[in-house]
């Protein structure tokens, strides 16, 4: 078994260290705030992990499922931090995936305009994604995380005994952001263990989110295929995992990326092969969504300030391209 590994966050006072292992749990204590008389642990009923704090705790449960990833359970969440006593200098624990961090991180973001939250991460998905970086946020029936916060926690555990009750489909999700981080590198991230694979995704994140917090342009890379990915989800009413939808938009940026003369086909093959071998993720849109809906949604991605916006692969290596032709879009996605 690999010892636990360590990855600081580098935010200056803000820096906050992630423990990535097995049994990483036991490092939880050391990441409370010395202010904290309370804890708020913020989870859901089917989260398999229990936690042991030196505090009065009290366990705040929330809904399963995107649907409940809206202001109206952060407003369930708040007024149990009311009923709680919960103050400033208390501190928020989210045991979950990134649904649960994101809910937990938004809430202690706003409550009483900004408080400690520690992230527990209970998938993969939210070890190497939801759980680094700070992004919190809550969806609209108009589209995906459009009401948020940056808020980065006080510290994260990644531990990877979790992710042993996890189903193999919630696990593919997490292979998503993980075939994601191999275009961002073009590392064989597959040649590490678990432990060090986790690291190593973590490791990729903070770099970019200590570059670019507040994703003015180069925290914008690790949205690589999510403008696609985000309109997936919303359109199939999340029938999709964050993870297969993530695959798809994949293999679209690399379709629309040679599109644009950008890459060859050789590139977009690579794609293809990394996406659907290795990680065993969908390569293609459900041939039941029309492109009319996929286009409308993709318009409301956080990164479109100015016509369409998308990250993709280049001469260059992966960045931002501004401005891309609903022709040139449409036409990637009748090769998917």
């Amino acid at each position: 078994m690999s010892a636990l590994q360590r990855v600081v966050v580098p935010l200056g006072e803000r820096s906050y260290d992630v423990v990535v292992g097995h049994g990483a749990i036991a490092e939880l204590a050391g990441l409370l705030p010395g202010t904290a008389r309370k804890a708020a642990v913020v989870t859901q009923a089917t989260v398999p992990c229990s936690i042991d704090l030196p505090l009065p705790t009290a366990r705040i449960e929330i809904g399963v499922g995107e649907s409940h990833k809206t202001l109206t359970t952060i407003e369930l969440v708040a007024r149990s931090f009311a009923r709680i006593g919960l103050t400033r200098h208390d501190v928020v624990i989210a045991v979950g995936g990134g649904m649960v961090t994101d809910i937990a991180g938004f809430a202690a973001a706003t409550w009483h305009r900004g408080m400690p939250v520690i992230n527990v991460a209970t998938t993969l998905l939210g070890m190497v994604d939801g759980a680094i970086g700070g992004k919190t946020a809550v969806n609209l029936p108009e589209g995906k995380n459009l009401v948020g916060s940056f808020w980065q926690p006080s510290g994260v555990i990644c531990d990877l005994d979790a992710l042993a009750t996890l189903p193999s489909r919630e696990r593919r999700s997490g292979d998503g952001e993980m075939a994601k981080y191999h275009f961002l590198t073009g590392e064989d991230l597959e040649a590490l263990d678990l432990t060090a694979r986790v690291a190593r995704c973590v490791s990729i994140k903070a770099a970019l989110v200590a570059a670019d917090e507040r994703e003015g342009d180069q925290r914008a890379l690790l949205n690589y295929g999510h403008t696609l990915a985000h309109a997936l989800e919303i359109v199939t009413d999340h029938g999709l995992t964050h993870g297969e939808a993530v695959g798809i938009g994949l293999v679209f940026a690399a379709e629309l990326a040679r599109q644009l003369d950008r890459i060859d086909d050789e590139r977009v093959k690579a794609h293809r092969v990394v996406v659907g071998d290795t990680y065993g993720l969908p390569t293609s849109v459900p041939t039941d969504l029309g492109a009319d809906d996929l286009m409308a949604l993709m318009a409301r991605d956080k990164k479109a300030l100015d016509g369409l916006t998308f990250v993709l692969d280049g001469p260059r290596g992966i960045e931002i391209v501004r401005d891309v032709s609903t022709s040139d879009v449409r036409a990637a996605l009748a090769r998917m």
